[in-house]
């Protein structure tokens, strides 16, 4: 070996050794996402094949991007955090032309030492190897050529696409692989995903289900208005009997044996295992609602009412980087007064919040998994009289809605338990008149999945063990609603992590205090931002 050679290694190995130190150790081993694609095999129908694309990289202006994040389903299967990617996932074993057998392809990004100057280091196909436990792995340039025939199967199952994604420099990104994979799977340019679940519904009606089916079908051709020329749809609603539904029936089966493509046997899949949290996920998970609710306390001590709105989301945020949390799980929702009546507020932009009451939604995400925890606290650290009288109703609200959190229970349980107290609570006041008036000012769902989305998939059936969903609760009433005029500003919503155990809901955010007095007492205490001072600027 040459002196220059040598020289060349050292500094290749330094270089290397600089970049793996300091980083993060606890993120999902390589094993977790290979026991995750087995169970994906697992649930598949026979000779079929699934195909997932990375997510997009999305242009934020000109020549920025915005921050890349990856597809979530992706990530769970793989741990692979770059773009320009394909995973193929068999039922069964496939063998190739040299008699090597497999049961999964992984096409990657490839190195490029100019772009990596950029953008940062890349995988590559060794890296995938070696540090995400691939075997079968090649540059997503091999995929167009690669002697894979998809008609072969009896179904190639993926999630349609979106016309998000652009097409860059190179021959391999994402649009190029969508595309030689449209090629290759003989994707119809008219090819609708919803349509093509509504065809499988009319493919397995019976006698006994024809007419919620035909009800469901009705339903999505009032919502989705491409669909309403379809004749085969429209016939099956409108059949006067069993037998001219039973020939429909027969002409989907006729026509679903043209095409192997299935846009519905994925996300069933991926809905039914993301639902239920292995143990290496709750980590991440705790890990994510643990800091979150950190953040809440910490503005509780901070607050005071010359804050904006967005310096209210900024120590927030700070909390969550401090922790290493890479991203917020989603746009952060700071309203103060008025504002926190809008669901989704993210303008975050009102320069003091005065006496109102400020309604914080924030969720970190930790290492791909995101917290959802919402505190409503009055800016001067007291409740008026009227703010409480609302307050105490969600509260009493959510700690209903947690109780019916239990194995076993309906996903409608909590809501039906938070409804019916909030009901009551703003009759006895004398805002509604009804019970039916409550949807007036508590407009939304009470609980969701959580995971590696905010809203994480799952089938909305009965709790069972290791899910975790939301309890959120509120009660909003904007300016001009229909009751006394001391009430309008106020919205409150209470919302916590909870975790389904055999022994019970778990609270996972709790230690962010929820009742009105012990949010008044953490308020009274010294924030280290009290002494934080930055120059006046012109």
């Amino acid at each position: 070996m040459s002196k220059i050679t040598l020289s060349l290694l050292v500094v290749l190995m330094i270089a290397f050794q600089a970049t793996s130190q300091d980083l993060p150790t606890d993120y999902l081993p390589a094993d977790f996402h290979k026991d995750r694609r087995d169970a994906v095999r697992e649930k598949l129908p026979p000779n079929t094949a699934v195909v997932l694309f990375a997510n997009a990289e999305r242009n934020r202006a000109n020549d920025v991007d915005y921050v890349y994040h990856q597809d979530p389903n992706f990530y769970y299967l793989t741990g692979y955090k770059e773009p320009n990617a394909v995973l193929v996932i068999f039922s069964e074993e496939q063998t190739d032309a040299s008699g090597n057998t497999f049961d999964e392809i992984f096409y990657v990004q490839e190195r490029n030492a100019r772009a990596e100057q950029w953008t940062g280091k890349r995988l590559g196909v060794e890296g995938v190897k070696g540090q995400l436990g691939f075997e079968m792995v090649f540059n997503g340039s091999e995929f167009e050529n690669f002697p894979l025939d998809f008609t072969s199967f009896d179904n190639v199952s993926f999630v349609d696409f979106h016309n998000d994604y652009r097409d860059k420099s190179g021959s391999a990104d994402l649009f190029d692989l969508i595309k030689t994979f449209k090629v290759k799977a003989n994707y119809p340019s008219d090819y609708n995903p919803v349509r093509n679940n509504l065809y499988k519904s009319i493919s397995t009606v019976t006698a006994e289900n024809s007419e919620e089916v035909a009800q469901t079908i009705e339903r999505y051709l009032n919502r989705f208005p491409e669909l309403q020329d379809d004749e085969i749809l429209n016939d099956f609603v409108n059949a006067t009997n069993e037998e001219i539904r039973d020939e429909i029936k027969n002409k989907v089966l006729v026509i679903q044996r043209s095409s192997n493509l299935d846009s519905s046997i994925l996300p069933k899949v991926m809905a039914e295992l993301r639902q239920d949290k292995t143990p290496e996920e709750m980590e991440l998970l705790k890990k994510a609602v643990e800091i979150s609710a950190v953040g809440q306390i910490e503005v509780m001590k901070a607050m005071h009412p010359n804050m904006s709105e967005t310096e209210i989301q900024g120590v927030h945020e700070y909390v969550y980087k401090r922790y290493g949390a890479e991203y917020e799980g989603y746009p952060s929702i700071v309203g103060g007064g008025h504002n926190g009546c809008i669901l989704h507020y993210i303008e975050n932009n009102k320069t003091k919040v005065g006496d109102d009451l400020v309604l914080m939604d924030l969720g970190a995400e930790y290492h791909g998994y995101t917290a959802d925890v919402t505190r409503t606290i009055p800016a001067n650290g007291k409740f008026s009289p009227e703010q409480k009288a609302i307050y105490d109703i969600v509260y009493n609200a959510q700690e209903a809605g947690i109780a019916a959190s239990v194995v076993g229970a309906s996903f409608r349980d909590p809501h039906k338990a938070s409804y019916d107290v909030v009901a009551k609570g703003l009759m006895d006041l004398g805002i509604i008149q009804e019970e039916k008036e409550a949807r007036k000012y508590f407009p939304h769902g009470t609980s969701h999945y959580l995971g590696l989305d905010v809203h994480d998939p799952g089938t909305y059936q009965a709790f069972k063990p290791n899910q975790v969903i939301t309890v959120e609760p509120g009660i909003y009433i904007p300016a001009d609603s229909d009751c006394d005029e001391k009430w309008w500003g106020i919205a409150v919503r209470i919302e916590d992590d909870i975790l389904i155990t055999e022994n019970g809901p778990v609270n996972l955010s709790g230690m962010a205090p929820r009742k009105a007095e012990e949010i008044e007492e953490v308020m009274k205490q010294p924030s280290p931002l009290d002494s934080f001072q930055l120059p006046k600027l012109d």
